[in-house]
């Protein structure tokens, strides 16, 4: 399993806008979500950044985020989902939501 820790800003007139849409996910993105091998996926909120927490149990996470990428409800979502946010500075060209380093875990 790897667990993964990723970082957007959220544009702050689109913030309610932003919570309504993931009080009420679409079930087949989160099947989507599911069949793509992330498990305990969990988005948090703080003064303008969205942090998201996951972990990865499956064996090729490429092919799996590029199946994700390529369902046609998730493209719906993330139509409703992307105009909410933008990259952090630091992203690198490219890069939506930006990978963190995990430096310290504990069980």
């Amino acid at each position: 399993m790897q667990r993964i820790g990723q970082v957007i800003r959220l544009k702050p007139e689109m913030e309610a806008k932003y919570r309504e849409l993931h009080a009420n996910a679409w079930p087949e993105v989160l099947a989507k979500i599911e069949d793509c091998n992330i498990r305990n996926y969990s988005i948090f909120l703080r003064d303008g950044y969205l942090f998201a927490y996951m972990e990865y149990v499956g064996e090729n996470f490429a092919a799996d985020m590029q199946k994700m990428a390529d369902d046609p409800m998730t493209q719906l979502w993330w139509k409703e989902t992307d105009p909410c946010q933008e990259p952090v500075a630091t992203a690198g060209d490219g890069v939506w939501w930006a990978d963190m380093e995990e430096v310290f875990h504990t069980n």
